[in-house]
């Protein structure tokens, strides 16, 4: 499990990078709207703003805290990417993703399982705080669902009610483009967010 200080020091090598790169190329990369010294880069249900020249981030909201700092790594990291692939429509697995069976177990942990209890028995309320985060239904499982986290980064959520005979299941799925753009590592994080932040909207 990384520490605290693991992640600012991803952070900052991940700026120390950027900042290799003019500012308007990082934004246009990304997809995201971009001023003369501002990247506006929503996620999830907020939005945040990246500032030059440090790369430091602000939420929009002024009563909000903090921008977590796992958050903020992972979004240098999507910018980091020099991917030009965009999303071929073609989803896979997490396991299909090259390296990912390391970090598989990490993956089921943070996303798959508290998925399968949290809404393993509550579709409703999955598909409640799914619209908050404007997920698109599609036709797979008892519930499924498109979210796009990113300009370039769509990802799939699937789940199966259980019940007094077959236990819940449920699967997240990926555009075959994303290894191109993350590391296994940062896409378990950011499926745990997902998944997470889905928890919190449901109470």
């Amino acid at each position: 499990m990384p520490r605290i200080d693991d992640y600012y020091n991803a952070a900052k090598i991940a700026v120390e990078a950027l900042l290799q790169e003019s500012f308007s190329t990082v934004a246009q990369r990304g997809g995201f709207e971009s001023g003369a010294a501002c990247i506006q880069a929503p996620f999830l249900n907020r939005i945040y703003r990246i500032h030059m020249p440090d790369y430091r981030f602000t939420d929009e909201s002024p009563d909000s805290p903090e921008v977590p700092i796992q958050e903020q790594v992972l979004i240098l990291h999507y910018l980091q990417s020099g991917s030009e692939r965009k999303p071929s429509d073609n989803w896979v697995a997490y396991r299909e993703i090259p390296g990912a069976s390391f970090y598989f177990s990490a993956f089921v942990k943070r996303a798959i399982d508290p998925l399968k209890k949290t809404f393993g028995q509550n579709v409703q309320a999955l598909s409640k705080a799914a619209e908050k985060l404007s997920g698109r239904s599609i036709p797979a499982g008892d519930a499924g669902f498109e979210f796009w986290l990113f300009p370039k980064i769509p990802v799939q959520l699937i789940l199966w009610e259980g019940d007094a005979e077959f236990p819940a299941e449920a699967n997240i799925l990926f555009d075959e483009s994303i290894g191109d753009m993350l590391s296994p590592e940062d896409i378990a994080w950011m499926s745990g967010m997902l998944v997470y932040r889905l928890m919190a909207l449901s109470r």
